[in-house]
């Protein structure tokens, strides 16, 4: 179905076009200057030391567990408000997930105060999820990290160039992870990044990512080496440089994007200001931030009243979208027998609007009229 108003735009043009024409042309297309270029851009973007491009954000939080230390019958908490990936990756170094709720209706990130109850002897690290690019509480969970000698990694993959207290998300655990999603604010359809301030990390993470090589087929083209070892097991983590070149243009497109995206959140609270039926998160949120989506969640209300109001939604053209079914309620982990009374609620409740910088004030108010409509 076309909608008259997507869930999200590209925000390419023909610089990406131009950009990945030029890698095709210089006949290098696997990992190589484009992505030795994305990554440097990338840390100095996010103030941060270390930058990795990776063939995606789930590559990323592996890495980052591996990275860490956590194995088999270690123990992770992790939100449930998130896409699978922030669970699974837990998952795959034999770990056990442990869930935890989120703050509130009103901030949908994973609450402090439950996360240190639910801290055990087998806890070895947290994984926090930037809920559309909005900061979880990171002072707090800093302190109790330190507190029970806990690895802190960041999904920020919707929160490229989101703050917190000054400094970048992303930037502030151990490992910070980024998305490069077709709908997510950085795209090149797939990728990632992982981001450290840890030289050791950084080290064991290149190895990593290319099958535990010493050395990368570019360098070796170029005559920097001649012969490789293979000195742990490792993936096929890699990005390529059709990807990177696309990437490269996207991170200068950011910042101008963001701040339309702001004007975008701007005109959504200004028509919704007056809705009582329904709660807008992180509505009193001073941090810039990503906006990478606009979630409102139903007050008093339940999964068939929200279905039938997206339903509604879809009829009249607009798209719109549910992050995110509860993790912890898949089939997969329901043996975890969690019990996330706020999480279930918004994962029943949410709705996604439209959210993009080349949303029009008119399209705004349609899509908000249509939805006090529904209200009714």
């Amino acid at each position: 179905m076309k909608y008259k108003i997507p869930l999200f735009d590209l925000n390419f043009d023909r610089r990406e076009q131009d950009a990945v024409i030029k890698t095709l042309k210089s006949k290098w297309i696997s990992t190589g200057p484009r992505t030795a270029e994305l990554e440097e851009n990338f840390s100095k973007l996010l103030d941060v030391r270390y930058s990795l491009a990776l063939s995606n954000c789930t590559a990323g939080l592996h890495m980052s567990l591996l990275l860490l230390g956590i194995r088999e019958k270690d123990e992770v908490i992790v939100p449930s408000l998130t896409f699978a990936a922030t669970v699974n990756c837990v998952m795959y170094v034999g770990a056990t997930p442990v869930f935890c709720d989120i703050k509130s209706l009103d901030d949908l990130t994973i609450d402090p105060v439950k996360l240190e109850s639910l801290i055990t002897k087998k806890t070895r690290a947290v994984i926090v999820m930037h809920y559309a690019g909005f900061p979880c509480d990171m002072k707090a969970i800093i302190k109790i990290a330190k507190k029970y000698c806990l690895k802190i990694i960041e999904d920020s993959c919707h929160a490229p160039l989101s703050e917190y207290n000054g400094k970048k998300l992303g930037t502030l655990g151990d490992a910070g992870c980024f998305s490069f999603f077709s709908n997510k604010n950085i795209s090149t359809g797939e990728g990632g990044m992982i981001v450290t301030n840890d030289e050791d990390i950084f080290n064991r993470a290149k190895l990593l990512r290319s099958h535990g090589m010493t050395s990368l087929s570019y360098e070796r083209s170029k005559g920097h080496v001649t012969e490789y070892d293979v000195i742990q097991v490792g993936y096929n983590n890699r990005m390529d440089d059709i990807r990177a070149s696309i990437g490269i243009v996207q991170l200068k497109k950011l910042k101008a994007d963001l701040v339309k995206r702001k004007k975008v959140r701007e005109y959504y609270k200004n028509f919704l200001s007056q809705v009582r039926d329904i709660i807008i998160p992180f509505a009193d949120s001073k941090e810039f931030v990503s906006n990478y989506i606009f979630p409102v969640v139903l007050k008093d209300s339940d999964s068939k009243k929200r279905d039938y109001i997206r339903s509604g939604l879809s009829k009249k053209g607009i798209q719109s979208s549910v992050h995110y079914p509860a993790a912890h309620r898949f089939s997969i982990y329901k043996k975890y027998k969690s019990k996330l009374p706020l999480t279930e609620y918004v994962s029943d409740n949410e709705i996604t609007l439209p959210m993009f910088g080349a949303l029009t004030r008119n399209k705004i108010e349609y899509i908000t009229d249509s939805l006090k409509e529904m209200l009714k």
